[in-house]
């Protein structure tokens, strides 16, 4: 499917720049190595993560629209590989694009505040893509496949999609938000095996995990337990803020729920690189919390 120059303007969001730089890192070695173009949005804002409606709806509804005018400034479509940053955004747009139609004055208020910053304006011509759509729409899984040069056979594989990725959008024309297997074809597409458990379309718990930690805690142990019961060999997410909660506070969460885990927490462009033949070390897999080692010995790197 990807026989011409796929280009986007690319939105990294805050947390694959800081606390997740590996995310920031593979995403930047599987796109050179698929031939896929990104131009980053470095005059972007954080999408506020949910939390600039909880003051002001306007806020976030500008914020973002402004991110979304950078998009259109280009005439890409917006890309991200946070799924948190997919649900904000795309939720925005969604909702502009509806009140493009329903509630004009609104967008003009929108705009007026952009103009009043020397931005452009927002004109509801574009798309906000997650890096996971990307790949399946606009790259392919086949053409995926025919990249594969060391395939991840007998990796069991655990999706965690989370929820913002799925349920943030009326509607996602990509995959089923209550039974997805876009994940699960991409495992596939480079000879690994899915896992499938009860919570891999759940929250990780990092929404609440500022106040009440115990409850955050015990929500994501017990998502990595399921898929350790499962058979999974790791977690693989699309979410920093997931991959955070899962990964970066698993010790933590040892602590809380009384046991050992040690179960690897894999960003999604990792696991599909290690497949296309990047090293562990392009891909930052030495950077995480929980120790990688037990996939690269399975899969013998």
């Amino acid at each position: 499917m990807a026989s011409k120059i796929l280009k986007y303007a690319y939105f990294p969001g805050c947390v694959a720049q800081g606390a997740c730089r590996e995310l920031y890192q593979s995403t930047a070695a599987l796109t050179q190595a698929l031939g896929i173009e990104l131009v980053e949005l470095k005059k972007a804002s954080c999408c506020g993560s949910g939390t600039f409606k909880e003051d002001s709806q306007l806020l976030e509804d500008t914020v973002n629209a402004r991110n979304i005018a950078l998009a259109e400034s280009l005439n890409l479509p917006l890309l991200t590989h946070c799924s948190t940053c997919q649900g904000v955004i795309g939720h925005v747009d969604e909702r502009l694009k509806e009140f493009q139609h329903t509630d004009p004055a609104y967008i003009e208020q929108i705009n007026g505040l952009l103009k009043k910053e020397s931005c452009s304006p927002y004109q509801g011509s574009t798309d906000v893509k997650h890096l996971l759509w990307a790949l399946v729409t606009d790259y392919g899984l086949d053409a995926i496949q025919e990249r594969v040069t060391h395939k991840l056979a007998n990796l069991n594989c655990a999706a965690f999609y989370g929820c913002y990725l799925l349920r943030a959008q009326k509607s996602i024309p990509y995959d089923d938000p209550f039974h997805p297997e876009s994940m699960e074809d991409v495992f596939r597409a480079v000879g690994a095996t899915p896992v499938y458990y009860r919570g891999r379309t759940q929250c990780c718990g990092w929404p609440i995990s500022s106040y009440a930690p115990q409850q955050s805690f015990k929500m994501a142990g017990a998502h990595i337990q399921e898929a350790i019961e499962a058979g999974a060999d790791c977690l693989v997410t699309p979410c920093p803020l997931c991959h955070l909660n899962l990964d970066s506070r698993q010790p933590e969460v040892e602590k809380v729920i009384g046991h050992q885990l040690g179960l690897p927490v894999l960003h999604l462009p990792q696991l599909i690189a290690l497949a296309l033949g990047i090293s562990p070390q392009q891909l930052g897999l030495d950077k995480h919390i929980v120790s990688t080692r037990p996939v690269l010995e399975k899969l013998g790197l």
